[in-house]
């Protein structure tokens, strides 16, 4: 080697070039040690509904460790998630001294089981909060086994849409553990709709439900004159249904009592 002087050139750039590297990394740990490049700020630029500003500050407090450089922007990130109303957060250094937050804010869009402050996003994913809107926004009740829950939200929508038509809209639906799916309506009534079946789909019950919700409506009520209505419509069956009704509420009187 040592009668190679092109060989022995290669290596001693090689080596220069290592050192200048080492030395580099050396300087860029250094600096970021020094207390140069403080960070001066945290602006959000998502407009926020249920979070508040005292919530993001209680998060990042002993957070923000470090400089502009060395601040763990994943922690950061971590604990802004942990908040209730907080879906996903994204962080991002802006320089000279600035960290740039983005917040995806949670959006309920039904209640979610019977505990109280489970709530369900667009998504299907059960998350627990508290609502401060007064008075709080009509959502569905859902329900349904663990782990189902955006399955659930399907079949919510789907009967939303095909009711539609009739001027109903579902107010509840639950899923038994065992799959049976069950409709309570804006006006009180009840619609089995039993589990999904190779045969009858839920999809094609409800839609049987549709076709002749006017017509059974308008004969319960020309037989009873409005003394009673439908509370519980069954659609299990495969090329029928059955019907329970009840005596109708009183109306409250106008005149003398």
């Amino acid at each position: 080697m040592w009668n190679k002087p092109q060989l022995m050139t290669a290596v001693s750039d090689l080596l220069c070039v290592a050192a200048a590297a080492a030395l580099l990394v050396a300087a860029v740990v250094w600096s970021a040690r020094l207390p140069l490049f403080p960070l001066r700020e945290v602006v959000v630029t998502s407009e926020l509904r249920e979070v508040r500003r005292s919530e993001l500050q209680r998060a990042l407090a002993g957070r923000l460790r470090g400089n502009f450089f060395s601040i763990n922007l994943d922690a950061v990130r971590q604990s802004l998630e942990e908040l209730p109303w907080v879906r996903r957060a994204e962080v991002r250094r802006q320089w000279p001294s600035h960290l740039e937050v983005s917040i995806e804010e949670q959006v309920p869009v039904a209640f979610w089981g019977q505990a109280t402050g489970q709530l369900l996003n667009p998504y299907g994913e059960v998350f627990a909060a508290v609502m401060s809107t007064l008075p709080a926004p009509a959502l569905p009740v859902l329900l349904g086994p663990q782990g189902v829950a955006a399955e659930v939200l399907a079949n919510y929508q789907q009967a939303e849409e095909a009711l539609r038509p009739i001027g109903r809209v579902p107010r509840a639906l639950n899923v038994s553990p065992r799959l049976a799916v069950q409709l309570r309506l804006d006006d009180g009534m009840i619609v089995e709709l039993g589990r999904q079946q190779p045969k009858t789909a839920i999809r094609q019950r409800l839609e049987r439900f549709v076709e002749y919700y006017p017509s059974v409506l308008a004969v319960v009520r020309q037989h009873s004159r409005g003394a009673v209505q439908p509370l519980v419509v069954d659609m299990r069956y495969p090329n029928g249904f059955a019907l329970r009704v009840g005596v109708a509420p009183a109306t409250e009187s106008k005149g003398k009592p």
